[in-house]
Order: structure tokens, then sequence, then C-alpha cells
């Protein structure tokens, strides 16, 4: 009697439109109300909408280990040794090298405002009116013009043959030396209209929040150049293991470099800010990047997933989120077309690409590197590749002049470094940048090139 004063509570209500429990199934049958043909094909339809619904959800990662579909499993790249034991006395550099550093930090100091504090703001880093040097070397040997004045405005490059028609004759009006780049339309890749604007703003954006030399000294103490070079090597192995792009090592290399100029770091949470930095580089540049899971692997499981998401918290904190500046990287793809654009040269010089970005990259474990603009880096990595490639002609020209708005004068002290790294004359361990670039396949092994000695007269 009471389930049949249960069900005739809600007659109102059209069986179907009510959800079939087990009560209400139980309720139906001890009744004696008739259930209609209409009714039941709802309920039949309702039913198939549930199972449906069930089934296509989506199942939880790691739910199905025997999936056909699922990801192969990365391997393990060994736990980062020697990085919390490391002392200053098996450093690969010496003690001039830090010398060095610390005279072009004071030089460096006059370009800020406020170069007392630790943090350093935008407005400290760029000053139009002041003329901040766009050389990019903080010593002085480095070109002391306006940065500003120097940059090409941004407008778009003339010809390279200008012809006027007098009197029924074509004319040479004028000839510029440099060739332009830009002049190709066909292709929407290369954004050849807005392409002087946007290089144009990433030369006043390279000024921006830029970790000042001698960083270390300043702001850590536990943490050492040596510890920093380790890490890098290390996460260069990273980024060949799951195949990231340069991009996104060259950025990871900036977030560490700028969230351990301005916050103290132990050395026992330095490779956790490695691997933090590369998962928010990942984000950013890649199509798929790796899971937090997988960069908890490759450190052994020595983090938990909770470590790594509040150690990005912080570091996206300190950024205010804003993450992206224009790398060497960014730089370099501009100046090597410039260096392409030649008609002597009628097909591209695959192993001089390679070799810029070998020379490039091999600034990254080396803080040293760090009171140059990434501007400089790039064209010096051009300039020292095309040398290494061929002694028979300048390597300096008007149209990499005109696209890079350094003289070969400007770059001489850039490219005596780089010519050390290629060299290895400080005899550094860091051997993981030169084995990726000793493959032949893949780099046309242009790690084992040398470069002859660099006269004077190229400057």
């Amino acid at each position: 009697m009471e389930m049949e004063n249960a069900v005739s509570v809600n007659t109102t209500v059209p069986i179907y439109a009510r959800p079939i429990t087990r009560a209400l199934a139980s309720a139906l049958r001890a009744s004696s109300k008739l259930v209609t043909s209409s009714d039941v094909a709802a309920i039949t339809l309702i039913s198939q909408g549930r199972v449906l619904r069930e089934n296509s959800k989506r199942r939880a990662l790691g739910d199905d280990k025997n999936a056909n579909n699922a990801p192969p499993k990365k391997k393990k790249r060994p736990l980062l040794k020697d990085i919390t034991n490391v002392t200053c006395d098996n450093s690969c550099f010496n003690a001039a090298k830090i010398k060095q550093i610390k005279k072009g930090r004071a030089c460096f100091s006059k370009v800020a405002s406020s170069s007392a504090t630790s943090q350093v703001t935008d407005d400290a880093m760029v000053q139009d009116s002041a003329g901040v040097s766009l050389s990019g070397c903080t010593g002085t040997n480095q070109a002391s013009s306006s940065s500003f004045s120097r940059l090409p405005p941004p407008e778009r490059s003339t010809s390279t043959v200008e012809r006027s028609c007098v009197g029924g004759s074509s004319t040479v009006a004028s000839s510029p030396k440099f060739i332009d780049i830009d002049s190709d339309d066909k292709d929407p890749l290369l954004c050849s209209l807005y392409a002087p604007e946007i290089h144009y703003n990433m030369r006043v954006a390279e000024l921006k929040r830029r970790p000042l030399p001698g960083f270390m000294e300043r702001t850590q103490r536990d943490v050492t150049q040596t510890m920093r070079g380790i890490l890098v090597d290390w996460l260069v192995e990273v980024s060949e293991e799951y195949t990231l792009a340069s991009d996104t090592l060259y950025l990871t290399v900036y977030l560490i470099d700028w969230y351990l100029h301005g916050n103290y770091m132990e050395r026992q949470r330095l490779q956790l800010l490695g691997v933090t930095c590369m998962l928010i580089a990942s984000k950013y540049e890649e199509i798929n990047a790796p899971l937090i899971e997988e960069f908890c692997s490759i450190t052994d499981n020595t983090y938990t997933r909770e470590q790594v998401l509040e150690m990005e918290s912080q570091v996206l904190k300190h950024f205010s989120f804003q993450i992206y500046t224009p790398t060497s990287k960014t730089f370099l793809r501009r100046f090597l077309r410039a260096a392409q654009a030649s008609h002597l040269m009628m097909m591209p010089s695959v192993e001089m690409e390679f070799l810029a970005n070998y020379l490039t990259e091999l600034t990254l474990t080396e803080c040293e590197f760090l009171k140059y603009l990434p501007s400089v880096i790039a064209a010096s990595a051009v300039f020292l590749a095309k040398w290494t490639m061929n002694q028979s002609s300048h390597p300096w020209n008007a149209t990499l002049e005109h696209y890079t708005t350094y003289k070969a004068a400007d770059l001489k002290v850039c490219v005596q470094g780089l010519q050390e790294l290629q060299l290895n004359t400080k005899g550094c361990p860091l051997n993981s940048i030169r084995t990726k670039y000793r493959q032949e396949d893949k780099f046309k092994s242009v790690a084992v090139l040398t470069s002859p000695e660099l006269p004077d007269s190229l400057f």
C-alpha cells in the first residue's frame, strides 16, 4: 500500500521524465499501473543514452596500461650527479675569468639606474634617451655609439638595384651595397612585410629583464657557476631525449638565469628549478609538451609532482607570467638568412648554419657570455662560422652589417671568446653539446671543425 502511494504521488510527472531507479522499478512491478508503449520507448532511449555516455568517458591516465594506444614509456635519465658537492676548485672558470666577469659587472652597473639592488626593473634596463650600448659587451673594447641610433628604422629596405629611365634609356640610379633579404613576398611564412618592424621590436626587447653579469656572486651563496654549467649540460641531454626544439632549451636557460638573478636557491633544489623551467618553456614552445610525471621520472623521482607544481607557481609569479624574451636563437635565424643572401653562393651552406648553431649553443653553459646581448652572440657566431668554413674572403659584408647593425670591430671580443669555446682552450669537461653536434647524419659533425687564428685585419 505504501508503494502504491509513493508512486501515485508524482502521477503528474511522466515516467520517462523521472530517473529509473530500483525503487521505482519495484514500485511499478508492485502496482497495477500500466506502462504504455511510449513510456517503454522513452525508457529504452534513456537507458541507451546512459550507456553511451558511460562508454564515452575518457579513461584516466594509467587505467589501462596494456592498451595498444598507450604512449611509449620514456627512458629514465640518470640522476644529475655531482651537483650538490661541487666546489669552486674544480670549476671550468679560472680566477682570471671570474675577475673579468666582475670587471664587466662594474661597467654594466653604469647602464642600470639602480645597480645596488639585486632586482633590475625594465625601466632600469631600457633607457632610450641615455643610449644603452647595443654592442652587448660591457667591456671597453666595444663601440660606444648609442644603441637606438644604430638600430635601422623599422621600414622596408630598398631594393638592391633601382633603375630609372632617362630619355628612354635604363640607367642605374643607386646601388646599395646590402641585399634586401625581405624582398620575397611570395612566402607568407617569412612575414616579409612586417619583418623589419618585428626584428626592430626584438632588438628593443632584448634589453629588458636581462640578468646582470656576476649575479651568481651577488645573489647566490650556495650555488656556483660550475653547478649552473652542470645543470645546463644535463638539460641539453634531456632536450635531446625528448626531442625538444632548440628554442625550448634557450628559453629554459633564460628562465633559470633570471630566477637565480633575483632569488636565493639552495643547491639541493637547483635541479628542481631546472626541470620546472624546462616544463614551462615546453608549454610555451612545444606542440606536445612532456608531462610533469616525465620530468619527475628523469630526476629518478627525486622530486614529486607537488614539488614541481609549487616551483612552477613560484617561477611564474616571479616572471609575472611574462616569460618570453628574444634569445640568441631568435636573432640567429635572421642573421643566417642575411649571411646566405649572396649572389656568389648558389646553394645555402648547411654546414655553416649548423656550425653557427653549435657555437651559439656552446655559450649556454658559460656565465661569462651573459655580459653580451643575445644579438651580439648570434652575430659573432655567424662571423666565426663563416671564417671557419672559408678563409679566402672576409666573413663580414655590408648585408650582415646592415641587418645586425654591428661592425666587425664591435664583435671582436665576443668572436675571440667563441673561438676559445670552439677550441676548448680551458679544457671544460661539459661535453653534451659537443657530443650532440658530432653526429654526422644530423649535424654534419660540425663539432670537430676548428677555426684558424683570427688576424687583427678582420676587425
